[in-house]
């Protein structure tokens, strides 16, 4: 039995068990990575939480439900419930959070939506995926390695890459001013539409329209 196969085993319950209301009917998690602490709020490594937290925002939800090592929130959508939540593991600990929501709401990897910084696309461009290399970064590293997969979706916001006179780690974590985090405001909403479109409309549809250039 696969690493995968023996993850939903775990949690399957008995026939004569009833489950939660409402625990069957999650269909999608979206994860947003980043690190916990106010040290790391405003760094382009939790832009991923910060989109979570905007997207939770739509459905006048407030991610402050705490179990699986995480803050999260069941929001509302038209296309119905989804689990939008926060590791509080650190970024590179995320595979730890996604097993256990996984498991427990019984969602397959592949309606896991994983929203990230990308330092290897252009600054505020985003690209939606699923499958495929880690391309170094080590929150979806650690998802693939918890799951046993890489078969999740991604919505990657672009970074850049830093300046020859600045390292990675620096460039990753600094503050970022205020100016920069207006400008990456439209590019949060339109993470955000992506997720609803993944989910309603499926992957390859919303490829074709967020996948552009704005």
């Amino acid at each position: 039995m696969s690493r995968l196969s023996r993850l939903f085993e775990s949690f399957r319950p008995a026939a004569s068990k009833r489950e939660p209301a409402g625990h069957s009917a999650i269909r999608w998690i979206v994860m947003g990575l980043g690190n916990p602490g106010e040290q790391y709020r405003r760094s382009r490594h939790n832009l991923g939480f910060m989109t979570a937290r905007r997207f939770a925002a739509r459905f006048n939800c407030d991610l402050s439900r705490r179990k699986f090592n995480s803050f999260f929130a069941e929001a509302p959508t038209e296309a119905g419930n989804v689990i939008v939540t926060m590791p509080q593991t650190f970024y590179n600990r995320s595979g730890e959070c996604a097993t256990a929501m996984l498991g427990y709401y019984k969602v397959p990897p592949a309606r896991l939506i994983v929203i990230h910084d990308e330092m290897d696309l252009p600054e505020r461009q985003l690209r939606l995926k699923c499958g495929g290399g880690d391309a170094g970064n080590r929150g979806v590293r650690s998802i693939t390695e918890a799951l046993g997969t890489p078969d999740f979706i991604r919505i990657r916001i672009g970074i850049a890459h830093p300046g020859a006179s600045q390292g990675s780690i620096d460039y990753l974590l600094q503050p970022l001013t205020d100016d920069e985090l207006r400008l990456l405001e439209p590019v949060f909403e339109r993470a955000g539409d992506a997720v609803l479109s993944i989910i309603s409309d499926g992957l390859e549809r919303a490829r074709s329209i967020y996948n552009q250039r704005v």
